[in-house]
């Protein structure tokens, strides 16, 4: 198995539960957020929906890469909206992890700020720490922003306390 068809079936397997927080966000209550400084639903929502995609894409360009404008897309309009850019990055996450070969994924990355080197690490610890543990914590963010908007959770990795897949 090659290291991005790792990646790959970690991100299909994690994208089922993900796919089951996004389908959760409520309409309504897209330009809510829990506090001043923190993101809109809809803005910590799309950005959810858009890592993967966007991430694998950033490390598929040849490096020495010019750090990219990391500003978030616009906020979602609807729950159906989020879903299609969701159901979009990750075909495009396939698409590119599906071309990449262990040389590459092993290759030494680099993201630069002009002259400053910003970041040097092989392609795959940057898919890890970014396209998957990056999503990871988001993830995280967005139920906690569902739970405080007393939408029921489903299940992540184990019962949450609105659903149980064991019983």
């Amino acid at each position: 198995m090659s290291i991005a068809s790792g990646f790959l079936q970690e991100l299909e397997q994690e994208a089922q539960t993900t796919r089951r927080l996004l389908e959760r966000v409520p309409d309504t209550r897209l330009a809510w957020r829990p506090h001043e400084k923190g993101r809109t639903l809809g803005d910590l929502a799309m950005h959810v929906a858009m890592v993967p995609g966007s991430v694998a894409e950033i490390v598929s360009m040849p490096s020495p890469m010019q750090a990219p404008n990391f500003a978030d897309p616009p906020a979602p309009q609807t729950t159906p909206e989020l879903i299609k850019a969701f159901d979009e990055s990750l075909a495009k996450a396939n698409r590119i992890l599906g071309g990449m070969n262990d040389a590459a994924a092993t290759e030494t990355w680099r993201l630069m700020a002009g002259d400053r080197e910003l970041l040097a690490i092989p392609r795959a610890a940057f898919m890890r720490t970014v396209m998957l543990n990056h999503w990871y914590h988001h993830r995280g963010q967005l139920s906690v922003y569902l739970r405080f908007l007393g939408v029921p959770l489903p299940s992540i990795y184990g019962p949450s306390a609105d659903e149980n897949p064991f019983m």
